[in-house]
């Protein structure tokens, strides 16, 4: 027995020596603070090993003080992520391999069970140890109630011998406890093991997934295959051991019940055998509806996230309700197939807890009619046999069949995940002295991003890149631009052509994309830091004012998805990222649009025409100011390339793109100038930037390397126990007090009717003696009496049997419903509290957080928790019923008992307080794996463009090791304490079985069977109530959390009773009046006592540096966070009307355009306000309606995933719509023609001034082209209005900031921008009215935020 536990032992010890080689790798990366303790698993003796002593010290801890992830113990060296994936991973690539020559399917089954099959089968000797005590316990029983039988209290020999028996079963229950446990932490070890190994494929299947395959999967699918589809491994291991002890067992007490009541056996084996394939039929229906409810999660989780990436579009759109209708329909799909499930569960469950009743019932009406008598020994022989034998026949065995047919579906999702195209690796890395030879060669290249359209996203492209070349990709929108820069990176397949690349690439996205982390994690990206070039990245790239605003420097963590920095301060952090590593390619798409003019310029020079000058640079852009120092340039227009050359070349040829910009006479001089002005700057620069990188050198040179990374608010945990109300708030949720009164009754009453048959077959066998005892004397009445009372005793035991059936199946239907709506009315109320939170929530919460309470709490809610309660109810009645049993036979046995209760009380409390905080452990642990995955799933084109694969899969390992960490502990404190809970179990049995023998003169053979065959059954299902019961306990940490949500505080009411009039606004009058607006009740003031007022039919232009507040306008006029102060629109004071009544009057496009999976319809007018007809104009107007045309199922088409397949600047566009088609009086642009080329930008220029004729116009703009000429501008400067006027006038200031944003843009565009706001000055008519009031009839109010 000790042989596998002992070999372990080594193995461990062995493994210790180079385990903290590879903790130490990762754990440095990922939290260099935590010291891991070493593991004293690996070092414990055996008999440590056996009852878990090694974890005393640590509940000590637990007890005393709430536990903190440092307190975890070290992962056990062959725990560890990354060796059990590469194990998993040999494995599996082998039996790739292998298929492809054999060609055949490769299994994923194959390589898992060639993995793990050796370890796994030598725990088949614990199952066939214990399952063999199980089978003897009974046997042992029935020579002890001989004894009674035959009870003569002369015979001396008979007591010391039924002694022996005594201590015997009390031995067997003592190796019962013991053997149990060790087995489960091993297959549970095991289980965690193959899931670990599971988790690290998925990942790393994930950083090398092709574009191809990307689309065929969704974020929300490799969620779920990391939270859900894994968690099967956990499962499965514990009971596929059944799947050959279960038949086994059942050959072994057949033969026992022959010798014991002959061939009347069979009758309760074939009702056995008759609900074993019942229970697999469940099983399977079972699967079947697992497998639709896992579908239908999906789709809930993928509709929340997108719910939740783009709350803050849905907030100002006003689309809170067909959102929550959408979730709502998905979610009652989902209920529905919950419902069904847990009814079979019910039904599952049920005939699992009268099956005894039922087959020894059926046993002994075969065996009285057959004409034998019954006999205490007999009786409970047979009992405690079935009993035996019906746990692993009708529980084990069939979830090893439900559990394996589960973790099926689970394999072949994986299977199918692991089975995706990978993307082929380009750009070789040269050696150090061919690093003059870089470059990219391209000759008619065609690309398809989806073959079955049939347009080539690129056609017939060819240019040649060497080094140290500037060329930039300019085009219209949706023209191939960044599909170019996929295809160099090998994101996008070639179809034919060549593609050469020589050197390695480094990549900036267009959307930006940071990770959570600090910022210089983010811009280091893993190389080492080297302060002076650091320092010169941060200045090339603008970050070095960003810096010092922020509250830690550049060690400021940055939240999920970069929520704590302003989109200008995202993009030049992507860009740093690019420009740090030493690559010999840079990529860099559209960097320059998310920043206003002047920090452009900036980039432009000191960036990428300074710090990479000497580097072979593609620079995808729409600010064609910069074209002239490019050394290419490539024109693109719907995939194909209609332009190749020198500007000049360019210019010459006349393509439109000159018509864009003016024709320079001073080109000679002024390029001579600018290249004297800037060879200067930058070197007086470096000098500069020398002397602070040494300064920084000296303050921060010891702090460097220790970089903790964190999310920006701590996941809260809630402390303490679990409050009584806590339980009742959740019951309350699915059920009215008297329904709940009810169930408890029915409760009650099934237990009672469990207990009556034993009791009648009691009386009966006594009644039996009496007879046998008189039969000696009265001998031809013996039989008559025997005949009189059979029909009457069977009769009643019949009835018992049948009440047992019907109670025990009422209460779980009713129990299960009850729970099911529990759950359905908390997701349904956590939901409907999310979308009436304010946006604030969002910012400081990741993606991943908010979603885990919506997959993992509401999934255990909907599955485990009803399961858990109600196998916690049942077991609990059970034991009060053992108790009550035993003490009718012995009331002595009531002294024994009551001290063990409180013992027992004390180490549940004990363990508790520990468990409690470990399952917490386990819950913020495993956050960090799905953050990190969703986190590098957006990212995936820039790790791979900075061949990061291999840091990023190390971090997911630290992720895994320190999850597992926590989960070990999870797993080794319940079996510490089912190991104290059975020894409880077992002092009982040994009290109760020796209890008998001291009292055998006042006993009846009936009463001792009863009592002794209740208290076995005491062992395996005492301990499994209360882990039950702790689970649920830890369950409702769940519920607290939902609660928690369900709490949060909400924005103001979306009607209230004071609705404005319903053709407001009707003047678009907007007065901000000492306007003050902080983003949360305790933050700084980021607009402060704005005092201005937007006239009717009003062009307003909005300009100031980043951060100045021009966004924080938009937030206060859309009450994203309330704002102090009064803003009146037409007169109405906003802040005391409704926010939908607000919003839905105000129009935004917001500054990451956001689409929503679903068919475009849905994404134009989700309420179906408007014709089909009014959506094709929406579209013609923004000149998309041919892009939607070429669609296949045209307005009907589905998008993909939060719209990716439209560019971004197509993406603005149908936002654009979306204003044009809510025709109202107010619109906000917020940065909107960042992401659009100078075509696209005119057209919309040109929409808004047509459609918004009537309506006074705020713009919010970086690009000054665009509001110059607006009718006024206010200048924002850190939160206060800096100047108000009309542009011409502003322009007379030269000390003002807008006098100085107009110089920033170059000599001839300033000279340009001066032109054209003298020309809208003369030509403008003058009401002479003093900033007020105006009768102009109908006039609507624009708000219109730009981008430069």
């Amino acid at each position: 027995m000790c042989q596998p536990e002992q070999s372990r032992v080594e193995t461990e010890e062995d493994g210790k020596d180079y385990s903290p080689a590879p903790s130490g790798v990762s754990s440095s990366m990922v939290k260099p603070s935590k010291d891991a303790k070493n593991n004293p698993a690996a070092t414990a003796n055996f008999l440590s090993k056996l009852f878990f002593c090694w974890l005393n010290p640590f509940f000590r801890i637990g007890s005393k003080r709430r536990l903190v992830e440092d307190d975890m113990y070290e992962v056990l060296s062959e725990d560890r992520s990354e060796r059990l994936g590469q194990e998993l991973k040999r494995c599996w690539d082998h039996e790739v391999q292998k298929c492809t020559k054999e060609l055949r399917e490769p299994r994923l089954t194959k390589a898992i069970v060639k993995c793990y099959w050796k370890p796994y089968a030598l725990l088949g000797l614990f199952t066939l140890s214990e399952e063999a005590i199980k089978v003897i316990q009974p046997v042992i029983l029935g020579k002890v109630i001989k004894y009674f039988e035959s009870y003569d209290p002369e015979n001396m020999t008979a007591l010391y011998e039924t002694l022996g028996y005594a201590a015997g079963l009390s031995v067997c229950t003592i190796c019962l406890a013991v053997l149990h446990h060790l087995y489960f932490y091993h297959v549970q070890r095991a289980g965690m093991k193959i899931r670990v190994a599971m988790c690290h494929m998925i990942y790393g299947k994930a950083l090398c997934l092709s574009s191809a395959a990307m689309g065929k999967t969704t974020t929300g699918q490799i969620v779920n295959l990391l939270s859900n589809d894994v968690i099967r491994f956990d499962d499965v291991t514990i009971s596929l051991h059944y799947l050959w002890a279960g038949p086994l067992v059942v050959a072994v007490v057949v033969g026992l019940l022959w010798m014991e009541i002959g061939p009347s056996c069979l009758a309760g084996i074939v009702v056995l055998m008759f609900l074993m394939p019942t229970q697999s039929m469940f099983g399977n229906l079972f699967s079947k509806l697992r497998n639709q409810t896992a579908t239908l999660t999906d789709k809930r989780i993928l509709t929340m996230n997108e719910v939740v990436s783009g709350v803050r579009i849905i907030k100002m759109y006003a689309w809170e309700k067909p959102f929550a209708a959408l979730v709502s329909e998905v979610r009652r799909k989902e209920i529905s197939k919950i419902m069904m499930s847990s009814y079979l569960r019910s039904l599952n469950m049920g005939s699992s807890f009268c099956a005894i009743k039922i087959i020894v019932f059926v046993t002994f009406t075969v065996y009285v009619l057959l004409g034998n008598t019954i006999s205490a020994s007999r009786v409970f022989v047979t009992v405690s046999l079935y009993s035996a034998v019906q746990l692993t026949v009708t529980i084990f065995f069939p979830s090893a069949i439900e559990d394996l047919s589960e973790t099926h579906v689970s394999v072949q999702r994986i299977q199918e995940f692991l089975m995706l195209d990978e993307v082929t690796n380009s750009g070789s890395v040269l050696p150090k002295e061919e690093k003059k030879d870089v470059s990219v060669e391209i000759k008619d290249l065609i690309c398809y991003w989806d073959k079955s359209l049939d347009a080539p996203s690129l056609q017939n492209i060819s240019l040649s890149l060497k080094s140290p070349q500037l060329l930039a990709v300019i085009g219209p929108v949706g023209a191939g631009k960044s599909s170019l820069l996929s295809s160099i990176l090998g994101e996008l397949p070639l179809d034919r052509g060549v593609l050469n690349v020589k050197g390695q690439l480094t990549y900036a996205s267009q959307q930006p994309w940071v990770f959570p982390g600090t910022i210089r994690s983010n811009i280091l990206f893993g190389k080492e830091m080297n302060p002076q070039k650091y320092e010169n990245v941060l200045r090339a790239c603008a970050l070095k004012r960003d810096m010092e605003l922020l509250p830690d420097g550049d060690l400021t963590l940055i939240g999920d998805r970069g929520a704590t920095l302003s989109g200008g301060q995202k993009a030049r952090v992507n860009l740093a990222r690019a420009v740090y590593q030493d690559a010999d390619i840079y990529l860099l798409d559209d960097p320059l649009s998310a920043v206003d003019a002047e920090v452009g310029r900036h980039l432009f020079e000191r960036c990428i025409c300074g710090l990479l000058k000497k580097k072979p640079r593609i620079l995808v852009t729409h600010q064609l100011q910069y074209l002239k120092a490019a050394d290419q340039i490539v024109v693109l227009k719907e995939g194909h390339m209609v332009a190749k050359g020198t500007y000049a070349e360019l210019q010459r040829s006349g393509v439109d793109f000159t018509s864009l910009l003016k024709k320079d006479e001073e080109e000679e001089q002024q390029s001579s100038q600018e290249v004297s002005y800037r060879s200067r700057t930058l070197s007086e620069n470096s000098v500069l930037s020398q002397a602070s990188s040494v300064h920084s050198l000296k303050d921060g040179g010891e702090q460097l390397p220790a970089e903790p990374i964190l999310t920006m608010v701590e996941e809260s945990r809630a402390q303490g126990s679990i409050g009584v109300g806590l339980y009742v708030k959740y019951l309350k949720a699915g059920a009215s007090i008297a329904l709940l009164l009810f169930v408890i009754l029915i409760n009650i009453l099934a237990q009672v009717a469990y207990i009556m048959p034993d009791w009648w077959l009691v009386y009966w066998t006594d009644e039996q003696e009496k007879l046998n005892i008189n039969s000696t004397v009265i001998q031809n009445a013996q039989n008559v009496t025997t005949e009189l009372n059979l029909g009457f005793y069977l009769g009643i035991y019949g009835g018992l049997t049948a009440a047992t059936i019907v109670f025990g199946f009422a209460r779980n239907l009713l129990l299960f419903n009850v729970l099911v709506k529990c759950t359905q009315n908390l997701h349904n109320r956590m939901f409907s509290a999310i979308l009436r939170t304010p946006v604030r929530f969002f910012d400081i919460n990741p993606i991943g957080r908010i979603l885990n309470r919506f997959s993992k709490d509401i999934g255990l809610l909907d599955s485990n928790m009803p399961l858990s309660f109600v196998n916690f109810i049942q077991v609990l009645l059970q034991i009060l019923g053992v108790v009550a049993v035993a003490s009718s036979v012995i009331p002595w046995i009531l002294i024994p008992v009551v001290p063990l209760l409180l013992v027992f009380l004390y180490v549940r409390r004990y363990y508790l307080q520990t468990s409690r905080d470990i399952k917490r452990l386990e819950a913020t642990t495993r956050s960090p794996v799905f953050s990190h995955l969703s986190s590098t799933l957006q990212g995936l084109w820039t790790i791979r463009a900075f061949r990061a694969e291999e840091r990023f899969q190390k971090t997911f390992d630290a992720h895994q090791d320190l999850h597992s960490e926590s989960w070990f502990l999870f797993l080794t404190t319940s079996r510490w304490f089912a190991v104290r809970l059975d020894g409880m179990c077992s002092v009982f049995v040994t009290v109760t079985t020796f209890g008998c023998l001291l009292l055998r003169d006042q006993l009846d053979a009936g009463s001792v069977g009863l009592a002794l065959t209740y208290a076995i059954t005491l062992m395996g299902v005492f301990q499994f109530g209360v882990r039950e019961s702790a689970e649920v306990e830890n369950m409702m940490t769940s519920v607290e959390r939902v609660i928690e949500y369900i709490e949060l505080e909400s924005e103001a009411p979306w009607e209230t009773n004071k609705r404005p009039p319903p053709d407001w606004p009707s003047q678009g009058l907007v007065t901000f009046d000492q306007v003050s607006f902080s983003y949360s009740p305790d933050g700084p003031l980021v607009l402060q006592n704005l005092k201005a007022m937007f006239r009717p039919k009003e062009k307003v232009g909005t300009v100031g540096r980043t951060g100045a507040g021009k966004s924080s306008l938009v937030s206060a006029l859309f009450r994203l966070a309330e704002p102090q102060g009064k803003i009146y629109i037409d007169g109405v004071l906003t802040s005391e009307i409704g926010l939908h009544d607000l919003r839905q009057k105000m129009s935004i496009i917001p500054q990451d355009p956001v689409l929503f999976t679903g068919t475009m319809r849905k994404n134009l007018d989700p309420f179906n306000q408007h014709t089909d007809e009014d959506l094709w104009n929406a579209l013609q107007e923004v000149q998309l309606k041919s892009v939607v045309e070429e669609l296949p199922g045209k307005l009907h088409t589905v998008l993909a995933e939060s719209g990716s397949n439209f560019s971004v600047g197509q993406r603005q566009l149908v936002c654009l719509a979306r204003a044009v088609l809510r025709k109202n009086r107010i619109l906000v642009i917020d940065e909107a023609t960042a992401n659009v080329d100078h075509r696209t930008d005119e057209l919309i220029q040109q929409t808004i001034r047509e459609k918004f004729r009537e309506c006074t116009v705020l713009t919010i703009a970086h690009r000054l082209n665009t509001i110059i000429d607006s009718d006024r501008i206010l200048v924002l400067d850190a939160g206060s209005i800096h100047a108000y006027d009309e542009p011409y006038t502003l322009l007379q200031d030269q000390a003002g900031i807008f006098y100085k944003m107009v110089q920033q843009t170059g000599k001839q565009e300033a000279v340009a921008l001066l032109e054209a706001a003298k020309q809208a000055y003369e030509s403008r008519s003058r009401p002479n009215i003093p900033n007020g009031h105006t009768d102009t009839g109908e006039v609507n109010f624009v708000i219109f935020e730009t981008a430069l």
